[in-house]
């Protein structure tokens, strides 16, 4: 598989599949893009672009000239700048949406009205690092789906095997050959070359036209198994033919929490001390009550990244992980405790996710559709290069 690099983090493959062919867009066929953040630390630790970067920026945002941006007017800019590397838009990913979260917290950390020239290259800085340890955490792949993969599984061994165990668990004589069908779609993802079948777009734009070319009057019937497989194939053959003529740009990501990260945290003595001392004093100043139930969620979420784990409310099979492991310290019976306490129930509760997590690992994979064009946004970051105003 040869491997490429582009902008801003975006890694890209391609199958050994020969050039051309495939629908031309710009991802090429079988392409996928892995958006890992990388090329935005590379930008950041380069003081000198990423000065004349955040010139160029501040300019654009500064309609009125005044030398000062509104929060509200970089908080559009955010979902712009994520969209030009390649993130899907915000509500359409629960990775990228608390990636956008995570910047957004930047902007309004202090509650701010507005950002001089200085500060926004101050904040600018901070949003792309947020952007980029999010990605890092959680890359997001971006995978052009255009038939092929589809095609190839339906004429492959894998094919009947993994039909015939779908039909075993959706099959009903009270369920027509439509319906069987229909839930068939909603099993297959994109290891087996499907768009989500959940997403309005693709069932209206995709699969409704490929269903519309199989018998009418079957579809209203009782299915049996062979009937079922073999419609099924002519359904998805329908799918591949759809897909080359309208590819579908999916944003699909993948994690499994076993809990080694947080093993490597806690055997880490140093480091472990260094993130209790420094999350001890955010908490001083953001929270009353030191043992509160949401003071420690607050305080897990700052410990996130190190820890190997989502931020809390990011995944619920963690989220109830966590619970089970406040629950363990009484979390929601404490009113306050002195540092060696917090501390000490927060390395409890990290080691109770520890072990949930290494007897049970949780695997997560989510696939959205992104219906806006993946690089239509480019140009916000890559303006060209401005000569330094006065400073101020």
């Amino acid at each position: 598989m040869e491997r490429t690099r582009s902008w801003f983090g975006r890694r890209r493959r391609r199958k050994a599949r020969g050039e051309g062919g495939g629908g031309g867009g710009e991802e090429g066929e079988g392409e996928k893009v892995v958006v890992d953040g990388s090329e935005i630390r590379e930008l950041v630790e380069d003081r000198e672009a990423f000065g004349m970067f955040a010139e160029s920026k501040f300019r654009e945002l500064d309609a009125d000239g005044d030398g000062r941006l509104s929060v509200s007017e970089l908080q559009p800019a955010v979902e712009g700048i994520g969209a030009a590397l390649g993130l899907p838009a915000r509500g359409s990913s629960p990775n990228a949406d608390h990636i956008y979260s995570e910047a957004i917290s930047e902007l309004t950390h202090g509650k701010k009205e507005e950002v001089s020239r200085t500060e926004f290259q101050e904040v600018l800085s901070d949003i792309l690092l947020g952007m980029a340890a999010g990605l890092k955490r959680d890359p997001i792949v971006i995978l052009r789906i255009d038939g092929e993969d589809l095609r190839d599984f339906v004429d492959s061994p894998r094919y009947e095997p993994e039909a015939a165990a779908i039909f075993s668990k959706i099959g009903s004589e009270d369920m027509s050959l439509r319906q069987c069908l229909l839930a068939a779609l909603q099993l297959l993802n994109v290891d087996n070359g499907m768009p989500p079948a959940s997403d309005p777009w693709v069932a209206e734009n995709i699969i409704e036209p490929a269903l519309q070319k199989l018998p009418a009057g079957q579809l209203e019937q009782p299915a049996s198994q062979d009937i079922f497989l073999d419609q099924l194939k002519k359904l998805l053959s329908n799918i591949a033919e759809r897909l080359q003529e309208q590819p579908v740009i999916v944003a699909h990501t993948e994690n499994t929490f076993d809990g080694s990260c947080v093993k490597r945290l806690l055997d880490n003595k140093f480091e472990l001390d260094k993130l209790l001392d420094s999350v001890w004093k955010d908490v001083l100043i953001e929270h009353k009550n030191k043992g509160s139930r949401e003071c420690l969620i607050a305080a897990l979420d700052k410990m996130a990244d190190a820890a190997g784990l989502p931020p809390y409310g990011a995944v619920n099979q963690v989220d109830a992980v966590v619970n089970e492991a406040l629950k363990t310290v009484n979390a929601d019976e404490r009113t306050a405790v002195d540092e060696a306490g917090f501390k000490k129930l927060l390395t409890d509760i990290l080691r109770a996710v520890m072990m949930q997590l290494n007897r049970q690992p949780i695997f997560v994979s989510n696939s959205t559709v992104v219906h806006e064009p993946l690089f239509s946004s480019s140009a916000i970051l890559s303006s060209p290069p401005v000569k330094s105003s006065p400073s101020e």
